[in-house]
């Protein structure tokens, strides 16, 4: 069977990532065609010459409008800045491409629902790069909940941080600019809101306080007020009476991937922490009373996939790893089978959560989360 062909636009952090798991998932999996690498994009014609060269694909271009048409190109790996989402998606979309985006989906809630209206009228598979859900320990998670270990859900957290913005003397830049985006709630919050997806009933009601830790940066002309919020602290209320917090700031010195969750049911806990991202800590208050305690599950080949990448137990898996599982499920997604995504759907749920915590922030009251789905 002739391998899907795959274009993609931006070879930046995440554009690599996208490129070794492409490189890697038949070898890993075993039950995929290899994909052929068709083309990549990037700002300039040398620049996209080199890196196809690095990253195994047949050739390069500066026109990511030329790799979208490009008739070989079946699918097209998102992995340019946010702002270009839109405009690069639709297009492929339009083009009758498949969709692979990196998140978060767009910088605006329209331009979500944009994308979104492209992907219904196209039918082809437009899904979200949110590679956590892929972990075999946020999978474990998913099933203690399934089979009722926890108990009913009462109370979520989630606690995300990292320390890329924490520098003052960090000078003024890309992600200091509205156009950006809001801040640390769409740049790297949807990640949480992601996992809450999975795990967790739908959020049906938000309060939001953001905030500017760092309220000027040094610019090419002098001070520079910063137009983006760095952190944010979010009450939630779920479907079925739980409720929860979720915490964000990208200037918080220290640290580095940290997705801090807890889950707290009726009949028992888990904690996890994206920084240990093999180990899950979990407690069943069914239990002996003299043998309660949190007990750490450490992931391995009896979760699945982790087997398919080593068959021994202990061995860690990491972040790029994640990234072939979910284009895995991407490419059986493009065939029809059954797939552990994000879709342009789900995706807008978590842009319509972003904005509803926008306006409750905007007018300090709560907010109810609207049904985009119907819209």
């Amino acid at each position: 069977m002739r391998g899907i062909g795959v274009g993609l636009i931006g070879t930046g952090y995440m554009g690599k990532c996208h490129a070794l798991a492409w490189n890697a998932v038949a070898a890993t999996f075993g039950d995929v065609a290899r994909p052929r690498l068709v083309m990549l994009a990037e700002t300039s014609q040398a620049l996209a010459t080199a890196r196809a060269a690095i990253l195994g694909f047949d050739r390069g271009t500066d026109d990511w409008r030329r790799l979208v048409a490009d008739p070989e190109v079946d699918i097209v790996s998102i992995a340019a800045p946010n702002p270009f989402h839109r405009d690069m998606a639709v297009t492929a979309l339009e083009a009758g491409k498949h969709v692979w985006c990196e998140k978060p989906m767009a910088t605006s809630l329209a331009d979500a629902e944009a994308m979104r209206d492209a992907a219904r009228a196209s039918g082809r598979v437009a899904v979200l790069g949110y590679n956590y859900i892929q972990n075999p320990a946020i999978r474990l998670i998913g099933k203690l909940i399934a089979e009722g270990r926890l108990g009913r859900l009462q109370h979520l957290r989630v606690e995300m941080d990292e320390d890329f913005m924490a520098d003052p003397a960090t000078p003024f830049g890309f992600r200091d600019q509205s156009l950006s985006g809001i801040g640390a709630l769409d740049d790297f919050g949807v990640h949480a809101l992601s996992l809450l997806s999975v795990l967790a009933p739908p959020v049906e009601r938000v309060v939001c306080d953001m905030s500017r830790p760092i309220p000027q940066r040094e610019g090419d002309d002098g001070m520079r007020a910063v137009e983006t919020h760095d952190s944010a602290t979010v009450l939630l209320r779920f479907a079925g009476g739980a409720t929860g917090q979720l915490a964000l700031n990208r200037a918080a010195w220290g640290r580095k991937g940290r997705i801090a969750l807890q889950i707290f049911g009726n009949a028992g806990s888990v904690t996890y922490d994206q920084e240990r991202l093999n180990e899950v800590q979990y407690f069943d208050s069914r239990d002996p009373a003299d043998r309660q305690g949190f007990r750490t599950l450490l992931a391995g080949p009896a979760h699945p996939p982790f087997a398919n990448f080593v068959p021994a137990p202990g061995h860690s898996l990491g972040f790029n790893d994640l990234k072939v599982i979910e284009a895995r499920e991407v490419l059986n997604a493009v065939a029809g089978k059954p797939a552990r995504l994000i879709d342009f759907e789900a995706g807008l749920d978590i842009e319509t959560c972003v904005a509803a915590m926008a306006r409750s922030h905007a007018n300090g009251v709560w907010v109810d989360i609207a049904d985009r789905r119907r819209a």
